[in-house]
């Protein structure tokens, strides 16, 4: 009888990048309960440090970097390091992002646009650039980039965030084709509603502004961000290693009528 491969990162390294709230923050945690030592990466110090301290608090291994994931270098260093102090790398969430401000298209500011781009998806690239130059090296790996429910379904008033979330998702499935005989697995995660800073800002922080959003949800709640992360894992671990190229829709059913 062929054993059911688990879920398991014991004598492995995990990057993941917006750790310092949110699904960032849920995914680091996860993967250093599973045994991973984890490099933290995000921009937000004060958020990050709060991630060490959890992680830390069980005994997990972690490294925070503070890191621009915009920025070329920025990446590259965090990932340099992360090989200088664990020695290897073998799976990856590229999860940092920023919300648009809803706007119609035509009142959406070029600055706003470049800047929602950046972060949501240039940075998807240049972790992967990198990423996959040290999988290559290393005999194969896993990433898991999040995209988002706005990723395989178009929002109105969202025309800057569905761009880069769609082209996160297409990306991901590009290089998956790329990288599949390296034995390097390329998914994405596409949220639905999660309950996190993000949504937060999103809603107002009201409880008018949540029960508006949560009534989008089938399931009747937000997601946790608990929830993406045991996706993330299982997806970045034997248990899912027949898996590339797919974009996983966790949303509660949201985009099921699609």
């Amino acid at each position: 009888m062929t054993n059911i491969p688990s879920v398991d990162f014991v004598g492995k390294v995990a990057f993941v990048t917006g750790a310092g709230s949110g699904i960032g923050r849920a995914a680091a945690v996860a993967f250093a309960r599973a045994g991973a030592a984890v490099t933290a990466v995000d921009i937000n110090q004060e958020g990050l440090q709060g991630t060490a301290v959890e992680i830390e608090g069980f005994g997990g291994r972690v490294l925070p970097r503070r890191c621009d994931v915009t920025k070329a270098s920025d990446v590259k260093s965090a990932l340099d390091l992360t090989i200088e102090t664990f020695g290897r790398l073998d799976a990856a969430f590229n999860n940092a992002g920023i919300e648009q401000p809803g706007a119609m298209i035509a009142d959406i500011s070029e600055d706003l646009w470049d800047r929602v781009i950046n972060v949501n998806l240039k940075s998807v690239f240049l972790c992967m650039k990198y990423e996959i130059e040290i999988m290559l090296r290393n005999g194969g790996g896993a990433i898991v980039n999040t995209s988002s429910g706005a990723g395989v379904l178009a929002i109105r008033q969202q025309s800057a965030y569905c761009a880069s979330k769609f082209g996160v998702t297409a990306m991901s499935k590009a290089a998956a084709l790329e990288y599949a005989d390296r034995d390097i697995r390329v998914n994405a995660i596409c949220p639905g509603i999660i309950d996190t800073p993000m949504i937060a800002r999103y809603t107002g922080n009201t409880e008018e502004g949540r029960a508006r959003i949560i009534k989008q949800e089938p399931v009747g709640r937000m997601g946790r961000p608990e929830e993406i992360a045991g996706t993330v894992l299982w997806l970045c671990s034997d248990a899912g290693g027949f898996v590339t190229g797919h974009a996983m829709v966790v949303d509660g059913g949201q985009t099921a009528g699609i």
